[in-house]
């Protein structure tokens, strides 16, 4: 049979058996526009009263809209205006508005990328800002201490708002369970200290910080316990189809609200494995999760649960900005082929830099497949640096990708291996 998956802003064609395992969202289409799907939730929210009436007792101070970055495919420009039009319509005027960008450890957006995400509208009436997480100057320190007892610092715009709107994607986290909610405040406007534990050594290293768990999870534990003590007032969910469109939009209370949201994506988006598979056929997600080597390698983790240990995993992505920030791209380079040093390094606490939680997520990976049959095709990465990303690589151009994959495909089955299918890559996870 035929199966579609994302690369990059394409759609690629593969043919693999009809008795392939398949692990795709089973969402329904909703015949709502977002835009009703928006002033529906506001005004029905789960666990706190409408938006409308929680502005008119605002604290003093200006309104904070938390909004994702570009790693997160939301269609803000289908319902961001109606979202500022409510608030204004509650005496608010623009200028008493910020709206903010919460990139986490990721880079700033560019003015091209704002266009892209809210409209041209919206960039040139609102204040925009984008989260820095190592400048002090924009940081404010919060009273109390998280889960594990650390200082929390946040974003300065956040905590002294008047008023807190978060928004996010609920989606399976290789480390969280899931996103949304408390994500957009840790990691989304915290300090680089502030999410040192939140993505440290001993956090990741715990069996539960994975895609789908709750319970026990240290990274959920922590980020909840850091947005109770600076919570939002209002917090908007949204979950995407497989088309990227918006399903749903759940909103309310932060908790509650998430709760109920994760309840609706687990039941769409998570489907029980039945047998585990030989080979896991993977998108990185596409566009806009696979522009980096760095976002990819949630692709790799998310298939785990499905593939018996020594399996090969064959997973692509378009990594049009290369394989990530200048931190990541020095460590995978340093403990190429020294995964063990690189574990022991972290534990001992010899250092901690950003982005390094991701390459012991993939060394998670590499313990149950290893390096060789770890399989990743790219047009967006030269072949000299990935032969140092800890994969086995294949560097093609977008021209041959299909045709490298089916190969690569057609010589597992030819050897009898029970196949996977990921179409969406992390957007579905097995549990």
């Amino acid at each position: 049979m035929d199966i579609h998956f994302r690369y990059g802003k394409d759609d690629i064609q593969l043919k693999v058996p009809d008795d392939s395992l398949s692990y795709a969202p089973q969402y329904e289409p909703t015949g709502m526009e977002g835009c009703d799907m928006l002033l529906d939730s506001i005004a029905n929210p789960t666990g706190c009263l409408p938006l409308g009436r929680l502005l008119q007792e605002k604290r003093k101070g200006h309104v904070a809209i938390v909004v994702s970055d570009i790693t997160r495919p939301i269609p803000y420009r289908s319902f961001l205006p109606h979202l500022l039009e409510a608030v204004g319509k509650e005496g608010i005027r623009r200028e008493e508005i910020v709206i903010l960008v919460a990139t986490g450890m990721h880079r700033p957006s560019t003015h091209d990328e704002k266009i892209y995400m809210f409209g041209k509208d919206i960039v040139d009436n609102y204040t925009i800002v984008d989260h820095e997480a190592e400048n002090e100057s924009t940081l404010s320190l919060v009273e109390g201490t998280s889960w594990s007892g650390a200082e929390i610092k946040l974003n300065r715009y956040y905590v002294e708002a008047g008023f807190r709107i978060i928004t996010g994607l609920v989606e399976p986290h290789f480390m969280a369970g899931f996103s949304g909610g408390r994500k957009a405040i840790c990691p989304g406007l915290a300090s680089l200290k502030t999410v040192q534990m939140f993505h440290g050594y001993r956090f990741l290293s715990h069996p539960n910080a994975a895609n789908t768990l709750l319970a026990d999870n240290p990274c959920h534990l922590e980020n909840t316990s850091i947005a109770r003590l600076c919570p939002a007032d209002f917090s908007i969910n949204i979950v995407l189809d497989q088309e990227r469109n918006i399903n749903r939009i759940m909103a309310g209370e932060q908790t509650v609200s998430l709760e109920k949201t994760i309840s609706y994506v687990k039941e769409k988006s998570c489907r029980k494995v039945e047998s585990l598979a030989d080979v896991a056929i993977t998108s990185c997600g596409g566009y806009p999760l696979d522009d980096t080597f760095y976002q990819c390698v949630k692709g790799f983790v998310n298939c785990l649960p499905a593939i018996k240990q020594g399996a090969e995993i064959i997973a692509f992505g378009s990594c049009t900005e290369g394989t990530g920030s200048a931190e990541y791209t020095s460590i995978m380079k340093k403990y190429a082929f020294r995964h063990d040093d690189f574990i022991n390094d972290i534990r001992d606490g010899r250092f901690f830099i950003k982005d390094q939680w991701q390459l012991q997520m993939h060394i998670r990976v590499l313990e149950k497949t290893g390096q060789q049959n770890l399989h990743f095709f790219t047009a967006g990465i030269p072949s000299d640096v990935l032969a140092l990303l800890s994969v086995n690589g294949h560097p093609t151009t977008r021209a041959h990708l299909v045709d490298a994959l089916q190969n690569q495909i057609d010589e597992a089955v030819a050897s009898g291996k029970r196949i996977a299918v990921f179409p969406e890559g992390p957007y579905c996870s097995p549990v």
